[in-house]
């Protein structure tokens, strides 16, 4: 039996990998980890361990032991952070990582970064600047006509995201967050956004599956309305999304190697633009695609030990287009076709157009 080390094991990102390890056609035992002893709680994994944050002096220590005592085979992060730390230090890991390369990993956790790299390489970004100082987003005002983006360039969750209108908002925001250096204003663009989930081995792409956003979950009690939990998404299968997350990819690493997740917005002629990659792990609501048949972490489980992934029907967007994913605090995720949540929609104007009789 395969036996993993979930890290973050309380977070939704990492229950939606065990949940989707569960439906796995063959048995898999699962410890899992976090730094929060509350969320450990939580965890659905076999065992619960607590363990510093990652850049503690004892972290890898404590995770090398407790891999030891696990027999563990495969050590999988669902954060940032860990990420981050695993990749730094792999070759003091006591168990097989499946992440792409150093280089890769610290590109892709630097939004600037990919977003210089995409430039250079001719994709179609929303302009960006790097802000260093007040006569940096003056000059970023004048750029884009009035409006701008605000946010970190490291970090997930919408972390730091702002839509600006006015320099003194804009100012105050990033002394608070104590952000020169450390932020970037962009151009605003559309509301629509993207995930394009993608698994590749040795440089060949394996499977990929586009999603739509329908909305943020508690978007109303973010400032930014984005809290970078998705409420709603919905499978698509766009040839434009995948040939220029494809070109994302590739333009930050030409031999990809693990998971990466593009995120992508449209601009106002309609073309997805990347602004960022989620790197070595999945995105959080990724058990959405489990449950279409589409099981991206029994395929990477199966690519980290050796073996051949399960057959998809295509390597693009093998699920179903037009399925709905609605997910919320404290409810069991709902899985509808798209067309359930337009017949409502359709009920209540024929309701409207009654009271009008």
């Amino acid at each position: 039996m395969k036996r993993v080390l979930v890290t973050g094991a309380g977070g939704s990102p990492a229950t939606n990998f065990v949940r989707s390890l569960r439906a796995a056609p063959e048995p898999v035992w699962l410890a899992g980890t976090d730094a929060d002893p509350y969320l450990l709680l939580r965890a659905e994994t076999d065992s619960r361990h607590l363990v510093p944050r990652a850049g503690d002096p004892t972290y890898l220590d404590v995770l090398n032991l407790l891999t030891e005592r696990e027999d563990i085979g495969l050590i999988h992060a669902q954060n940032d952070a860990e990420v981050a730390f695993l990749s730094e230090h792999r070759d003091r890991v006591a168990a097989r990582l499946f992440l792409p390369a150093r280089e890769t990993v610290r590109a892709c956790l630097d939004k600037f970064r990919s977003f210089e790299t995409w430039r250079a390489a001719g994709l179609p970004v929303p302009d960006t600047v790097l802000l260093r100082s007040e006569e940096d987003l003056q000059a970023a005002f004048e750029r884009f006509g009035g409006g701008l983006w605000l946010r970190a360039i490291t970090g997930a969750g919408g972390r730091g995201a702002l839509p600006v209108q006015d320099y003194d908002t804009a100012r105050s925001w990033l002394e608070f967050h104590k952000g020169w250096g450390s932020f970037t204003a962009a151009e605003l663009l559309e509301p629509d956004s993207v995930t394009w989930m993608s698994l590749w081995h040795g440089g060949e792409l394996v499977v990929a599956q586009g999603r739509k956003r329908l909305y943020w979950e508690l978007s109303r009690i973010s400032p930014s309305g984005v809290t970078g939990v998705t409420g709603a998404g919905v499978t698509i299968a766009d040839p434009a999304v995948d040939e220029v997350a494809r070109a994302a990819v590739l333009a930050i690493d030409p031999h990809p190697h693990g998971l990466f997740g593009v995120d992508l917005t449209y601009d106002r002629q309609g073309v997805p633009n990347p602004t960022e990659i989620n790197v070595g792990r999945f995105f959080t609501t990724h058990q959405f695609f489990t449950a279409l048949g589409v099981n991206l972490p029994y395929a990477y489980l199966k690519l980290a030990f050796g073996e051949p992934p399960p057959p998809f029907p295509r390597p693009l967007n093998p699920a179903p287009e037009g399925m709905v994913w609605i997910r919320g605090v404290d409810f069991e995720p709902v899985l509808a076709p798209a067309a359930a949540v337009d017949a409502h929609r359709a009920a209540l104007e024929e309701l409207r157009r009654a009271l009008e009789r």
